[in-house]
């Protein structure tokens, strides 16, 4: 589609849009059913109308269709992460590629995956010139997640120690560039005998849960201290192995939940100054998440952060949404885009 005139500061200008839309909660993945519709946009004063180059498709996506979140409301188009141009709005706007995240887009309010989006202007980030509308569009939640809770945890220094549960999963992968890009050591952990897959700025020691103890292992490679920082990206299944990797006033950072309950040693909590911080980026307005990911830029600027690679078979028209959103209940470890 062309882009819509310069208007310096003119008022906004209806655009039609082809939007996935999803009609109704599905019973489950399989009964997921969304449609292509035509819809008219046109943004409010405060917002920037943003013609969508690419949107990625997150678990959080599939989980609102499927009713895991009450607040999830329908009809709706979902998509939280996109890349694009803006096509109206102040006119020193026009024509900037930009991307962004979000917490209510696509769950709450109508979200990215669309061949246009209206977002509040202070929600946009422009984008780095050396990322590709894809890659851009894959960075938002995986990287605000792995952001967000190593800013409220307190951000990693230099000599510090973070253990990563579920590594080689794209917020574990996020949460160890980030680390490393502070100058933090990092240390994986893996269900399986597997490498580290992911970039990062300095060596990561994997360990092997299937085949070691890891609080033994962590112990044994920081010389009996601990992690600083334990960021645990699977929740329950390595509470305990996470709570007792802990150093001295460390922190474990908690994302997911699988059977939800866990025990723990209120003793040994208190007596090792421990702090759980708990991260839901579903609470975090565009503008919130915004703030985030220009945090993040000057890393994916300097090349310290890079994005993750998107594999051919993973892009998916707006027509193939279903296929799309399949795809990533299958546990696909690629990060999977749609293309308007």
């Amino acid at each position: 589609m062309q882009p819509a005139p310069k208007i310096p500061n003119g008022p906004p200008v209806p655009r039609e849009a082809r939007c996935v839309r999803l009609p109704a909660k599905a019973e489950n993945v399989a009964g997921i059913a969304p449609v292509v519709e035509k819809r008219t946009l046109m943004r409010a004063l405060n917002e920037l109308l943003i013609e969508v180059k690419a949107a990625a498709v997150n678990p959080s996506d599939v989980k609102a269709a499927t009713g895991l979140m009450p607040y999830a409301v329908f009809p709706r188009t979902p998509g939280r992460d996109y890349a694009g141009i803006v096509i109206d709005g102040p006119a020193d706007w026009i024509g900037r590629e930009v991307f962004g995240s979000s917490g209510d887009l696509g769950i709450r309010r109508d979200g990215t995956h669309a061949t246009h989006l209206t977002v509040e202007t202070e929600a946009v980030v422009d984008k780095p010139r050396a990322i590709s509308w894809e890659e851009a569009a894959g960075i938002g939640v995986p990287f605000v997640t792995a952001m967000e809770g190593l800013r409220r945890a307190g951000m990693p220094k230099p000599g510090e120690t973070v253990l990563v549960m579920g590594v080689n999963g794209k917020v574990g992968q996020a949460a160890v560039q980030i680390a490393t890009w502070q100058g933090a050591r990092a240390i994986g952990v893996v269900r399986k005998n597997e490498a580290y897959e992911g970039h990062s700025n300095s060596p990561v020691e994997v360990i092997d849960a299937s085949a070691t103890d890891v609080a033994t292992r962590v112990r044994e490679l920081t010389a009996g201290k601990g992690a600083d920082i334990v960021y645990n990206t699977v929740g329950d299944p390595y509470f305990e192995a996470a709570h007792k990797s802990l150093a001295l006033r460390g922190r474990q950072i908690l994302i997911a939940a699988v059977d939800r309950i866990v025990q723990f040693n209120i003793l040994e909590f208190y007596r090792g100054q421990h702090t759980y911080v708990g991260i839901d980026t579903l609470g975090l307005s565009s503008i919130a998440t915004g703030a985030v990911l220009r945090e993040l830029a000057p890393g994916f600027a300097s090349g310290h952060l890079k994005p993750f690679p998107i594999k051919p078979g993973a892009v998916f028209s707006l027509e193939q949404a279903k296929d799309a959103f399949v795809a990533v209940a299958g546990s696909s470890r690629d990060r999977v885009i749609l293309r308007p």
